[in-house]
């Protein structure tokens, strides 16, 4: 009988200041691979011993100090690893990883994107759009099979949003930023694996903002994490949770983890 393989992604938004919900999570969900955006910390000051008391001692490092970092802990070997630079200024915004298997992992935090979705007058939009771009090309000449994960900042569908109407000029939902998403997905025929196993119009929020005193009351949230895999992986993949649970443990990120077991 195959073991599953667990790949757990989640933006953290500080690995430091959370890490008592982290090894909460890992305690009992176990997965095999956490995947991590937002760690705000360098590589020096990461909480290792935390996660190698745990079993996780194959762990990946891109920080950045006081913001983003991303970093990958797994209970398996992990024999590659790579940085790419696709905001092009040096941010720590991606790191990927290859497993004895052949099957490589990219984690990666794409930007926010300010307020304003006209690069014109925001040039941080234009940061984001131009970081899609690179991902596209990157992805057009990509061979091997893949699990893309993290934290996209954007909410493609209609049904990703708790209102499409009133998010149209929202960074994180605007046209332009669905078009680009769209081409990256099609760049090497993507499967969203998040909704292969809940198709929209299904509700599949990942985040709600810090600004609501009780998000479970109005429920305004989008879906900016994701999970995707080339096809030859998406195949194997078995299950896909949302842990929205984790939005009310002390100390929340306003993100929440997903996992995809695959049957590998």
């Amino acid at each position: 009988m195959t073991t599953p393989l667990k790949i757990v992604s989640w933006n953290i938004n500080s690995v430091r200041f959370r890490l008592d919900i982290v090894e909460q999570f890992l305690r009992e969900m176990a997965p095999d691979i956490l995947c991590l955006q937002e760690t705000k910390v360098v590589d020096q000051d990461f909480p290792t011993d935390s996660f190698r008391a745990l079993g996780y001692t194959h762990i990946v490092l891109h920080g950045q100090k006081m913001h983003h970092g991303v970093a990958i802990v797994s209970k398996v070997p992990l024999v590659e690893d790579d940085r790419f630079d696709w905001q092009a200024n040096q941010e720590a915004r991606h790191v990927g990883v290859r497993l004895e298997s052949g099957l490589r992992i990219e984690n990666v935090y794409v930007p926010a994107g300010g307020d304003v979705p006209d690069r014109a007058v925001n040039p941080k939009f234009g940061q984001k759009l131009d970081f899609l771009e690179r991902m596209t090309q990157w992805s057009q000449g990509l061979t091997v099979p893949t699990v893309l994960v993290g934290d996209l900042n954007i909410a493609p569908l209609e049904s990703d949003v708790w209102s499409h109407k009133q998010l149209l000029k929202t960074v994180s939902h605007t046209p332009i930023e669905v078009a680009a998403i769209d081409r990256l997905k099609a760049s090497n025929s993507w499967v969203d694996l998040g909704r292969h196993f809940f198709p929209a119009p299904a509700r599949l929020h990942t985040w709600w903002s810090y600004r609501s005193v009780d998000w479970t009351v109005n429920d305004r949230g989008r879906r900016l994490d994701h999970m995707w895999a080339t096809a030859d992986v998406a195949a194997k993949a078995t299950r896909h949770h949302v842990y929205e649970e984790c939005r009310s443990w002390l100390k929340p990120s306003d993100h929440v983890p997903i996992m995809t077991e695959f049957a590998i």
